[in-house]
Order: structure tokens, then C-alpha cells, then sequence
């Protein structure tokens, strides 16, 4: 048993998770509830919210690891192009072997001799246990007064169920919600000539995907966000991103959608190329949210009435995690929202226990997973020390007082907060000649080879050429608003 390392889940997350645990030594076997690895990736309906036709929302290179590149060059891959990279990742660090597919944890428990994982029929012990099987597998759907009495032929149901557009061509389509799958599937079907309505809670801020010849990701989410979240007031940091968003997309109002909240924060914001340009085209129309259901009938809060032939909510994820045994379920105070522990991890309760990818974030998960694994593995592996109890306890207590409060936070905060938990943060005065890139580019894996364990002698190359290509960082002078942003940070650090 020793080094022994049960990992739930054979998609990114528990694919990198094992990665990096074997780099330290350990003997993961990953257990894998379907036939083939991925997760969310595969599009295996039931339990993945993937259709065959969905693009990345994220850019090539915040969607990958940094110890292997795409095959293609394209910005925004397929989704069959991500399980394409997934596999060849698995065969690159020799993790397919490791697999168990078709094999269902259906228990996890602690035992006096490590940790107790049952699954079809068996019962095994390991020393450590990652729970990696993901954050995005149970949808919620809202109650909606009558909505059980909806009769249209195309019926209703969450968008992780949705496939292919045929049910509705020629059809009439709610749509509520206003996240990434709600607005993706809604200009799918729009482009495609079927009446789409799309209802939403409050207008959110629309930022399209790609902009001036960059992602947008590699605009929002940057180490300079991160440096200002935690330098200068939460008024400041609504208003420097949303220059950005509306620099780059404009306000919806100007589309002919509702106009949002002032406040970036308030309204939220969701990354798609297509829907606004739909609304102004008259081929989407925005509706305030369901107040009831009558058979095909919907009257929406503001009184008006609409008849649909079907219903599709894009309106998010419960935490679920049903293998947990009630004892480990009490300790982290799990439930569908929240899970205690210290940055999404660690339980001073659980030694030997940690946690991969349950947190909820704007932007891809790719960068902050490996980092997260790093963080795991070094901290198990000795590379670096173990948090302290009092730390760990103080962490908890922090995240409980924010239980209520949105749980929503940005991929770029998540991952430097694993980067410097890793110790693999780059500290952009050591690096002169990438410190603008470090700052204002791309939050791309290959910085995060820069420094610490496992630094890589090609990762300076690789991140200058990732910030040209993806945050079109050429030069090392600031721009005028950049040198705004960064006198604004460095007057608030002045006066602390």
C-alpha cells in the first residue's frame, strides 16, 4: 500500500492528478466509472454536458497542460479535438494503464489502515485518495411554477442533455439562462432558423471570445488581475474590467438586449462570439425570467406570454458527490454548493484526502488543474512543506464565512493562488524581458516552468512565443492603459 493513491475520475483533472503523482513516486490507479477517459470531454450523454458540435469558449493554449502542446493550431479547438489531447496526454505519461474503466466508486471511506474505496463489488484500501470526478455532472434547473404541466413536443429539459439541434428545427425554443451553454446552444439553434426567446434573471455583460486578433481569455484573466483584486478596492477592480469587456464587445443595450446592472460584478459576465450579433439581427429575442408554465403556454415576470415547443434551462451545477460517506460529507460541510477546505482542497479532519477541481470559476480549468495537482503532489511527495493545522483551519474558517455569498470566482485568481501554493510562481522581476507577458499576457502553463520545482530550460522561449501568439505581447513597453492600471496598484501598495 505504500504510495498508494486511489484517484476518482479519468477526466482532467484526476488525468493530471495522477501525472504529477507519479513524478513523485506514488502508484495511482484511477477509477473510471465509463468505458473511455475524458470526463466532461467525452460527450457521453449522462454524464458529460459536451455536444457534438461545441467549440471551446477558451483559447488553444489555456487549454492545455504545460508539458504538452495541441497537434493543431487552431485557436479555439472541438471538443473532439480536447479528447484527441486528453488521450495523447494519458499515453504520453503512461496513465492509460492505470485506468480501471466501467469501474464505479460507490463508497469512500477512511479506515484504520488509510482510506477504504468501494467499487463494483470490491472493496480496497489505499494510503491517499484524490477525488477528482468532477464539478459539472448534476444540472439544476429552477422551480417554475407549473413546469411539470409543459406539453411541447420537444419537452424540457437542462442544456447538458441537449445533443443535436434536430428536435427543434422548425420549432419555437425557450432558452433560460444566460451562461455559456445557454447563449452557445441558443445561437446554434438561432443560425439554424429555429425562433429562439431567451430568458434570463438580469442581463449579464457578453464578452465574444476572440477580439482584435486575441482571446479574450488572455485578456480578463491575467496576473495583473490577480495583483489588483488584491491591492486596490473591489469598486476599482468592477470598473477597470469592465473598460475592458465593453472595449471589446461592446454594451449589450447597443444590440437591442436589456441593459445590465452597472456593475460588471452584478450583472456577471459570459464569454460568446455569436449572440449579440444575433439579438441585433432580430434572430434571438431576450425575455425577462419564467414566472409560470401552462402546458405550452410560459408568462414570463413582466406579464407577457409566450407559447414554446421546448424548454432548454442553461442554468448551472449542484456540487455532487455521492461516493462521500456521511462522515466525510459532515466534515467538509458538503452540499450543493459548498465543500470546506482550503483552497478547494485540503481538510485538517482529512489527511491523506484532497480534492481536484471542485471549485466554480469563470475561464478554463486547464491551468489551474495542473497547478492544483503540482500543489498536491509536492506537498505529498515532501517537495515542499505541508500546511501547517492552524493554517489549514484558518483557510476553513475564512471559506465558511463566506458560505451565502457567490461562489463564483475567475481562473486567474484560482491558479496563482495554486501557483504560490506550489511555489511555482513566477516573480516577473527575475524575468525582465517577459515582465510585460507576466503581467498583462496570457495566464499560459509554460510561465508556470519558469521557477521552482520542476522549472523547464525552454519555458522563457515557450512563454514569449505563447504571449505573441496569444495576448499579442510583442514588446515589453506598457501601453497607455496598462501603465493606468499598473500606477494604480502600485500608488495602492505605496500607501498600505
Amino acid at each position: 500500500m505504500t504510495g498508494s493513491v486511489a484517484v476518482i475520475g479519468a477526466g482532467p483533472g484526476g488525468l493530471v492528478a495522477a501525472r504529477w503523482l507519479l513524478a513523485q513516486g506514488f502508484e495511482p490507479t484511477i477509477f473510471e466509472q465509463t468505458q473511455t477517459l475524458g470526463g466532461q470531454w467525452t460527450g457521453t450523454a449522462g454524464i458529460s454536458g459536451v455536444w457534438p458540435t461545441m467549440h471551446t469558449n477558451t483559447s488553444r493554449i489555456l487549454t492545455s497542460f504545460s508539458d504538452l502542446e495541441h497537434e493543431k493550431d487552431l485557436t479555439f479547438p472541438s471538443n473532439r479535438d480536447i479528447l484527441a489531447y486528453l488521450h495523447r496526454y494519458a499515453e504520453t505519461f503512461a496513465l492509460t494503464s492505470r485506468i480501471r474503466f466501467g469501474t464505479r466508486v460507490e463508497l469512500l471511506s477512511r479506515s484504520d489502515a488509510g482510506w477504504l474505496v468501494e467499487s463494483s463489488g470490491t472493496a480496497e484500501t489505499f494510503e491517499r485518495v484524490i477525488v477528482a470526478s468532477g464539478r459539472f455532472q448534476s444540472p439544476y434547473v429552477p422551480t417554475v411554477p407549473g413546469l411539470d404541466t409543459f406539453t411541447g413536443t420537444a419537452g424540457a429539459m437542462p442544456t447538458y442533455r441537449y445533443r443535436e439541434s434536430h428536435p427543434y428545427l422548425g420549432k419555437s425554443v425557450l432558452v433560460a439562462g444566460g451562461a455559456i451553454s445557454a447563449l452557445e446552444i441558443a445561437s446554434e439553434l438561432a443560425q439554424l432558423g429555429v425562433r429562439v426567446v431567451v430568458a434570463q434573471r438580469r442581463q449579464r455583460y457578453v464578452l465574444p471570445k476572440f477580439a482584435a486578433a486575441v482571446p479574450s481569455d488572455s485578456r480578463i484573466f491575467t496576473r495583473y488581475g490577480t495583483l489588483a483584486n488584491e491591492t486596490l478596492p473591489p469598486a476599482e477592480i468592477d470598473r477597470q474590467l469592465k473598460e475592458i469587456v465593453l472595449e471589446a464587445g461592446g454594451s449589450p443595450e447597443q444590440y437591442g438586449a436589456p441593459a445590465p446592472d452597472p456593475s460588471l460584478f452584478a450583472a456577471g459576465v459570459t464569454l460568446a462570439q455569436q449572440y449579440l450579433p444575433l439579438v441585433a439581427e432580430g434572430r434571438i429575442t431576450v425575455r425577462p425570467w419564467l414566472e409560470s408554465v401552462d402546458g405550452k403556454t410560459v408568462t414570463f415576470t413582466d406579464g407577457s406570454t409566450d407559447a414554446f415547443d421546448g424548454i432548454l434551462f442553461g442554468t448551472g451545477f449542484e456540487l455532487d458527490l455521492p461516493f462521500l460517506d456521511d462522515q466525510i460529507r459532515s466534515v467538509v460541510g458538503l452540499d450543493t454548493v459548498h465543500l470546506d477546505a482550503d483552497r478547494y482542497t485540503f481538510h485538517p479532519d482529512l489527511p491523506g484526502l484532497a480534492f481536484v477541481g471542485m471549485w466554480d470559476q469563470s475561464g478554463g480549468y486547464f491551468v489551474p488543474l495542473e497547478l492544483q495537482a503540482r500543489w498536491v503532489a509536492y506537498t505529498w511527495g515532501g517537495v515542499i512543506p505541508e500546511p501547517g493545522d492552524g493554517e489549514l483551519r484558518s483557510a476553513v474558517d475564512a471559506y465558511r464565512a463566506r458560505r451565502g455569498t457567490s461562489q463564483k470566482s475567475r481562473m486567474n485568481l484560482v491558479a496563482l493562488s495554486f501557483a504560490r501554493a506550489a511555489g511555482v510562481e513566477p516573480n516577473p522581476d527575475d524575468w525582465p524581458h517577459l515582465r510585460r507577458a507576466l503581467l498583462f499576457g496570457p495566464l499560459a502553463p509554460s510561465c508556470f516552468r519558469l521557477q521552482g520545482p520542476d522549472a523547464l530550460p525552454d519555458a522563457p522561449a515557450r512563454f514569449a512565443r505563447d504571449a505573441a501568439a496569444f495576448g499579442a505581447i510583442t514588446s515589453n513597453e506598457l501601453t497607455e492603459r496598462e501603465q493606468r492600471y499598473w500606477a494604480a496598484v502600485e500608488t495602492a501598495r505605496a500607501m498600505r
